[in-house]
């Protein structure tokens, strides 16, 4: 269902030729939308400049999870096809229970799905279903497997699963492999995301290194990103004030890296949504100086206006589908920045930006472009 009232303000058109179907070559060529709130000025750069707009004693913070190759065609007891989506991002922390998984056809409580590669010893079996997703149990008649089931599903999904790239995007013309390299960080390392931190795709390892030599220092911290994360807001989540579950792991090091920039009054620059909301939903117990050890946590945390951000000053993020609880976190951040600069003028809405991109012909979505708002 989508609310439709004047406090719900995230509906924007947008043609369908100004969806990217690849990403820019190189990555770092994407174009970069740049929203200086205290001076309420736009800049248009590409990215590879990146650090010519970053604030000084800048510190980065990305995202180094991987995206997983889950989605993948699985035959029916009667031979037919089924194409399944695992949600690895949720099952990997508790591998001993049924996977959730989305499908594209009808399917019924009990049947079994099998690989078509006759080598693969797993059989999932169909539990249950809550709404769209179901629930399959996993049966390996291999005893290596039993030991690390989670390896054993990935080992496989690596070899016969394609990159689970959005519905939205068409005909990227490009073969499995680019794919699997393109929706991938540089810097991606930890596997079990569905879905890519979109920001995160702009960095080549020559950025990292141009930025780290210019002073630009960076840490890391792991969301597991889902499907949650890209889907329209729910009147059930605008009720509760909670999102989807996602997992998160904040090394200690980084920690201690990002409390210091805070307490030190340097900007802390979180790259894409993910990081943001992995940051926000553990401030507390980043800022503690009683915590010591990594921090790995699950959060629902659902960041929309007003918000107090306590931890991310600046922001790099793409141009997000409407109605997402992604375009309600952004503007959130536009709302706390006019509020702490004390301006008289209100700082421009996301949708605003938006307009202004569109009309520059800045390309939208997963590989799309980029936009730093500081």
């Amino acid at each position: 269902m989508r609310p439709m009232d004047a406090n719900y303000p995230y509906y924007y058109n947008l043609h369908k030729d100004r969806i990217a179907r690849q990403s820019a070559e190189p990555r770092d060529a994407a174009r970069l939308f740049v929203y200086d709130t205290t001076r309420d000025e736009i800049t248009f750069d590409t990215f590879a400049n990146l650090g010519a707009h970053l604030p000084k004693k800048s510190l980065l913070v990305l995202n180094d999870t991987k995206v997983v190759p889950a989605r993948v065609m699985l035959k029916k007891e009667t031979g037919g096809k089924i194409e399944v989506l695992f949600l690895v991002n949720e099952w990997q922390q508790t591998p001993d229970k049924p996977i959730p998984a989305l499908v594209d056809r009808k399917i019924t409580i009990g049947a079994q799905l099998f690989f078509k590669d006759p080598n693969a010893k797993i059989t999932f079996t169909v539990a249950r279903q809550d709404e769209n997703i179901f629930y399959l149990t996993p049966s390996f008649s291999n005893l290596k497997s039993r030991s690390n089931p989670a390896q054993e599903l990935f080992k496989l999904l690596d070899k016969n699963g394609v990159t689970p790239l959005p519905k939205y995007i068409k005909n990227t013309g490009i073969g499995e492999a680019a794919l699997r390299e393109k929706y991938q960080a540089v810097f991606g390392k930890n596997p079990a995301s569905v879905a890519a931190p979109t920001a995160s795709l702009h960095f080549t390892e020559h950025l990292l290194a141009k930025l780290e030599k210019s002073g630009v220092e960076k840490t890391f911290v792991t969301l597991n990103v889902g499907l949650g994360t890209f889907a329209p807001v729910s009147a059930e989540s605008l009720a509760s004030g909670t999102l989807h579950t996602e997992f998160l792991t904040i090394p200690a090091q980084s920690r201690v890296t990002i409390a210091a920039h805070k307490y030190a009054g340097e900007p802390v620059v979180a790259v894409g949504t993910t990081v943001v909301r992995t940051l926000e939903a553990e401030a507390v117990k980043i800022l503690s100086t009683s915590n010591n050890g990594d921090i790995t946590d699950a959060t629902q945390i659902f960041i929309r206006p007003p918000y107090d951000f306590k931890i991310v000053d600046a922001m790099i993020t793409n141009f997000h589908l409407p109605d997402t609880s992604l375009m309600m976190l952004v503007q959130a951040f536009l709302e706390h920045k006019n509020i702490s600069a004390q301006k008289q003028k209100k700082t421009r809405s996301l949708v605003d930006l938006y307009e202004i991109a569109i009309k520059e012909k800045f390309r939208f979505y997963s590989f799309g472009d980029a936009m730093l708002i500081k």
